[in-house]
């Protein structure tokens, strides 16, 4: 008899697919993987997997599991509910604002839920090892997390509760540290090739998370909302809000003077760029933020706009927020629509610009008088810059910082971070072991995370086609789908070479269901994206059978024998 773990007949199953997309889906993987079964939506952000979604998404579990062990990682499992307490040290109680899920006992003490957990990592093994014996080590879990997330969409991209494996190195040397990511880089790229992933490896910046070396694994996808750069004449790649851009300093000293001019009703970068006959791109804009509640001015070539993402991310943990008509009030020195830098210094605002306002470099920018303007605007010479940070929103065809060749931009799911976080979280908590010469050594460290149930999904986004789902074998939630159009000999036939493959080690999913027509089977077979699909139809009677390959759409009528040799091999 054939192991029962490894056949699955339908007409047990509990599974009910749709002829019709949800509603509310707008992406592949959410109209799919509702449609074949595999999830349901339980609220906003949450959803129940079920039972062929448990398949795969234990499968992807699986090797994470495997390639994450072979490499020396301890398996943990910490709890979901955290005290505030460990937050409130690290200063992410407040940094976290309201993505977390704040909750009190009955007792009225603070806690939430768990949106990662290096907090909770550094006590457990401030707690466990004592000694720099005790190290090297890399513990990490599979569990859920959960973030408030204001509008969770694409049904499990972007979830309020999700399944992530997050892992944490723990050395005492910036060497041990370099060496403990490049495992987990390694690690990383197994994983995601076996999974069958389309991915890339970009630069990114660590913001919240603090550390320095950071990058992310991004599987390209129209349904991504992470948008990448790629550069199709060298390696480079980075997430857009990494990407750094490289200006040298002009000669500002053949500049004429500043000279004030008349230009009423022009208090946008288009109406001025009109007025003057100048390109757009010779003006300045200087965007107003707040950052914690702080006036701050962004400097960008007028031809470009503040990408406000990439902003908050450099000056995280800071919030940033666009300022509104009550910040102008009892400011006479900021006058809205026509805000110069020059003259201001020590008096209004931080400057902060984008490297392409370098020094030296002449514009067209406001004279901080309602209706006039400024010409020859030097930086350096009429206005000092405090810091220079690439805050631009990048766009195609802007120049590869490595070897200047015109950028492409894609969009990715994000699939994959990996941080050296170094002594930030070491340091909140004291984290510190023995060292070899017996003295006090503090901890360095490293975060890396892998989002289970987004790979589900990238997955489905990734290989899908017009039918329905196409897993990649690993991932499957079998390895074959035997379908027994629907006679009771054609299904005493499915039923025998399921138990046979299944003899053979194989995952088989069986539809023996009565009562359901072949269309409709077939139609579920393709749906459901089991790589291989075995028919058994009008030649059940001689034995023979339709073998299809679900993701090349190859057939192949054979024995029986012919069948069970092939496919077992």
């Amino acid at each position: 008899m054939a192991n029962a773990a490894q056949v699955q007949r339908m007409s047990r199953l509990m599974i009910k697919t749709l002829r019709d997309d949800p509603a509310d889906a707008e992406t592949a993987s959410h109209k799919l993987l509702v449609r074949a079964g595999y999830v349901r939506r339980s609220s906003a952000g949450i959803w129940t997997w079920l039972p062929l979604g448990m398949k795969v998404l234990e499968n992807v579990s699986r090797v994470v599991r495997e390639e994450m062990d072979a490499i020396g990682g301890q398996e943990v499992l910490l709890p979901a509910l955290l005290p505030k307490e460990p937050y409130e040290t690290s200063g992410r109680w407040e940094e976290y604002g309201d993505l977390l899920f704040r909750l009190k006992d009955r007792k009225g003490a603070d806690y939430l839920l768990g949106p990662t957990h290096e907090e909770i990592f550094t006590l457990t093994v401030k707690d466990q090892c004592t000694s720099y014996k005790d190290l090297p080590v890399i513990l990490y879990q599979i569990q859920i997390k959960y973030r408030d997330e204001a509008r969770p969409r694409s049904g499990v991209l972007r979830g309020r509760e999700f399944h992530m494996k997050d892992s944490y190195s723990f050395d005492t040397t910036d060497e041990g540290l370099a060496q403990s990511y490049a495992l987990h880089r390694e690690a990383y790229q197994k994983i995601f090739e076996r999974l069958g992933l389309d991915y890339r490896i970009v630069s990114a910046v660590s913001g919240a998370m603090g550390g320095s070396a950071s990058e992310e694994f991004l599987a390209p996808a129209a349904a991504g909302e992470d948008t990448f750069v790629d550069c199709p004449a060298c390696d480079y790649a980075a997430n857009t809000e990494a990407v750094t851009v490289k200006v040298e300093p002009a000669d500002g000293s053949a500049h004429a003077p500043v000279e004030e001019l008349d230009t009423p009703d022009t208090p946008t970068i288009e109406s001025l760029a009109e007025f003057l006959g100048v390109p757009a791109s010779a003006t300045l804009k200087n965007l107003l933020v707040k950052v914690d509640g702080e006036i701050v001015a962004v400097g960008v070539p007028g031809d470009r706009e503040v990408d406000l993402g990439k902003l908050g991310e450099h000056l995280a943990p800071a919030t940033v927020e666009l300022v509104t008509a009550e910040d102008f009030t009892d400011r006479p020195e900021l006058v809205r629509g026509y805000v110069g830098p020059q003259g201001l210094a020590g008096k209004a605002f931080r400057y902060i610009a984008d490297p392409r306002v370098a020094p030296g470099t002449a514009w067209v920018t406001g004279a901080n008088k309602e209706g006039k303007h400024a010409r020859n605007v030097v930086v350096g010479r009429d206005f000092e810059v405090d810091d220079y940070l690439d805050v631009v929103v990048v766009e195609p065809g802007d120049p590869c910082p490595k070897c200047g060749t015109g950028l492409k931009i894609d969009r990715a799911i994000e699939i994959g971070h990996i941080f050296q976080l170094g002594r930030k979280y070491a340091d909140a908590f004291e984290l510190d072991v023995l060292g070899q010469n017996g003295k006090p050594t503090r901890v360095t460290m490293g975060s890396y995370g892998i989002g289970v149930s987004r790979a589900v999904a990238a997955l489905a986004e990734q290989t899908h086609d017009e039918k329905g789902l196409c897993w990649p074998r690993e991932v499957a939630p079998a390895d074959v789908h035997v379908v027994a159009a629907g006679k009771a000999q054609q299904t005493e036939l499915a039923l025998a070479i399921g138990d046979r493959l299944g003899d053979a080690g194989l995952r088989v999913l069986v539809d023996d269901r009565a009562g359901v027509s072949p269309g409709v089977k077939f139609t579920d077979a393709e749906l459901l994206g089991v790589p291989t699909i075995v028919v058994a139809g009008r030649r059940a009677g001689e034995g023979v059978v339709e073998v299809k390959d679900r993701r090349t759409g190859e057939r192949e009528e054979l024995t029986v024998e012919e069948a069970v040799a092939r496919l077992s091999a």
